[in-house]
């Protein structure tokens, strides 16, 4: 029976340490650079925190008012403050299609991730993981951070980005719009506009509305927005 006993303690103890480095690469902890609301970098590699999706940086959003904002923006500055300068452990699950790590970050024990979506700076993305989803919730009932009023759900905005144009307004959208006389025709400059809201909606709805975003920020015809 010793023989079989030191094999077997020899066995765990060589596997041990594999285990460690996998849970605990130095590739994946420390000093971590907010690069967007769910994208983050350690020591040069780019992490995409599991289950979420944020507004794009240049995204903007509606408050309650109808007020536009800048909540991509917003998004990536929260979560820095909350990162601070605090170490952040992220335990991989996956690669994106970019070759992006996707993992759960956390720092001082608490996951980044639900936090983000908790707080209203994410969403649930339900196409890779549920696991946020109860969060969602939470912050849509309470209306934080971008559930205070109008949004684009951030796949819904990189699909219009990508396409170079605008992909059809959601019902509810149309719905709301329903009865003004704004048209793509004839094609209209920022000094010919009357609002931000009109502005946007050239920008949502017409093929050339995306030359009323000159810096491409998503915000169209800044003098009115």
């Amino acid at each position: 029976m010793k023989p079989i006993f030191h094999t077997l303690c020899l066995t765990m103890a060589l596997s041990l340490p594999a285990l460690s480095r996998e849970a605990d690469n130095p590739d994946h902890s420390g000093t971590a650079t907010v690069i967007d609301g769910d994208t983050i970098e350690i020591h040069g590699t780019r992490i995409r925190l599991n289950g979420i999706d944020a507004p794009e940086s240049a995204q903007p959003c509606r408050d309650a008012r109808g007020k536009t904002w800048r909540c991509g923006q917003q998004a990536a500055l929260a979560l820095s403050d909350r990162i601070a300068r605090r170490s952040v452990s992220c335990r991989p699950t996956g690669t994106d299609r970019y070759g992006r790590v996707v993992a759960d970050c956390f720092a001082a024990g608490e996951t980044l991730n639900r936090w983000m979506v908790g707080q209203g700076w994410a969403v649930a993305y339900r196409t890779y993981s549920t696991a946020y989803v109860d969060a969602e919730d939470g912050a849509r009932s309470a209306g934080r951070g971008i559930w205070q009023g109008r949004f684009e759900m951030p796949w819904d905005w990189r699909a219009e980005r990508r396409s170079g144009g605008a992909t059809p307004a959601p019902l509810s959208r149309l719905l709301e719009l329903a009865g003004r006389d704004w048209s793509c025709s004839p094609r209209k400059t920022c000094p010919a506009i009357g609002s931000c809201e009109e502005a946007n909606w050239y920008l949502q709805n017409c093929a050339w509305g995306g030359k009323l975003d000159r810096d491409n920020d998503g915000i169209p015809c800044e003098s009115l927005c």
